[in-house]
């Protein structure tokens, strides 16, 4: 069983969306944070520690996630779904969005 996390900023609408549309999916674990104090959900470095697969939704993720995680990211290997904060929670766009860029990456 393959561990996925979604991060994105605040982890309320991009993440959490990414999470709710790959949960069903056969052979992987998902969660999601956000790389802000703030988060609904922040990133841990056990969360991270412990991941496969970790998607970022822009490249500014990807470096914070670089700055902070940096012992924690041994074994994750980190894509970049290059998706800015336009979208809703659960909006249309945003899962086709997430539907296209994802499954490449997965078991």
């Amino acid at each position: 069983m393959k561990r996925v996390l979604f991060v994105c900023s605040q982890n309320k609408l991009r993440s959490p969306t990414a999470e709710q549309v790959f949960a069903a999916w056969e052979g992987i674990e998902v969660s999601s944070a956000g790389l802000n104090n703030d988060a609904v959900e922040p990133l841990t470095a056990e969360m991270v520690a412990e991941s496969d697969i970790i998607f970022v939704m822009e490249k500014v993720h990807r470096t914070k996630l670089a700055r902070r995680f940096r012992a924690q990211l041994k074994r994750a290997r980190v894509v970049c779904l290059d998706i800015p904060d336009d979208y809703e929670f659960m909006d249309p766009v945003l899962i086709r969005l997430l539907e296209a860029r994802v499954p490449r990456f997965l078991p």
